[in-house]
């Protein structure tokens, strides 16, 4: 029962108001810390061989670090009272969880191409994406705002949740750890090929099972939203395993089938072009009003996630665990 209801009002939460400025995030802070352990990771080990074993430490350190120090705090705030700790529970998961933020980012986009404000719209893209959006026109501008609302789904909500369903805050706050590490130092470039191939390899086997289950319950939103869900469902199969990624092409070629169009092509990093491949089939040209069909699949998605969690949660309880 508790576990349900903390999962519940965390979703809740981040629906309402999502990452206030005003409060100090804990990612910002697993941010600073990694920071810090790779300057005093770097002083100490130079060769390739030294950074690779290093890179196996660092997401034990930082996600372990994190998992510790979520259950100590927990366990001194249930001491004091319990009702803190359930509280403050809701606020941590609430933490590890996008779903205000990425509906949030993905409408500004639409906002400014509605406006016919193309350069506003690609500073708006680039908020929230790693390619060169300077030259991009309305088509790509939505291309690159759909891609990153789908691919997220799993990062920032159904893997969060998935985590907080098998251990609570501390195990949710471990996963975005191991997320944020990846974001950070998961990288195949000269810098970070040895340190951070740990990380990155974490972070695949963290998102495996989201990622498809994500696919399947978009395909079911598709439905219940009267979208493409045959498309949806031929276009994972299809397509999924094509991205570089071995879990960001499942919920990209969700959605692209669901709305009936292409994702990936060719994007610009750092001046360096870079393919990635296709994602469903290239029938119109996308829109704008399509950020907002990609928003309602994640919106929903969600939705239906957190009851499941909630679900199960309620289910396991009632069987004694």
């Amino acid at each position: 029962m508790k576990l349900a209801v903390i999962l519940l009002a965390a979703y809740v939460l981040d629906r309402i108001i999502g990452d206030p400025r005003s409060i100090p995030h804990p990612v910002v802070l697993m941010g600073k810390a990694i920071t810090a352990i790779e300057r005093l990771i770097r002083r100490f080990c130079s060769q390739p061989r030294a950074l690779k074993i290093a890179g196996v430490l660092l997401p034990l350190l930082v996600a372990g670090g994190a998992w510790g120090l979520t259950a100590v705090i927990l366990l001194l705030l249930s001491r004091i009272a319990p009702w803190l700790a359930w509280a403050t529970e809701v606020w941590l998961i609430s933490t590890t969880i996008a779903s205000k933020g990425l509906k949030d980012a993905g409408m500004a986009v639409y906002a400014e191409l509605r406006k016919g404000d193309i350069p506003a719209a690609r500073t708006a893209l680039g908020m929230i994406v790693g390619r060169d959006t300077t030259k991009l026109e309305s088509p790509d501008i939505v291309r690159g705002t759909v891609e990153t609302v789908a691919e997220n789904i799993v990062d920032a909500i159904i893997s969060p949740l998935f985590f907080a369903l098998l251990g609570g805050a501390p195990l949710a706050m471990a996963y975005r750890a191991v997320n944020t590490l990846d974001s950070m130092v998961g990288y195949k470039n000269d810098k970070y090929r040895n340190l951070g191939w740990s990380s990155a390899r974490l972070d695949d086997v963290a998102n495996y099972i989201p990622a498809r289950m994500t696919a399947l319950l978009l395909v079911l939103c598709a439905w219940l939203l009267r979208l493409d869900w045959r498309s949806s469902w031929r276009i994972v199969r299809r397509d999924a395993r094509l991205h570089p990624s071995p879990n960001s092409g499942f919920p990209e070629s969700a959605v692209a089938g669901a709305i009936g169009i292409r994702l990936g092509g060719e994007n610009v990093y750092h001046g360096v072009a870079s393919f990635r491949a296709y994602m469903g089939d290239p029938l119109r040209t996308m829109e704008p009003e399509d950020i907002i069909l990609a928003s309602r699949l994640m919106l929903r998605t969600s939705a239906i996630f957190v009851c499941l969690c909630a679900a199960a949660a309620l289910l396991w309880h009632g069987m004694g665990g």
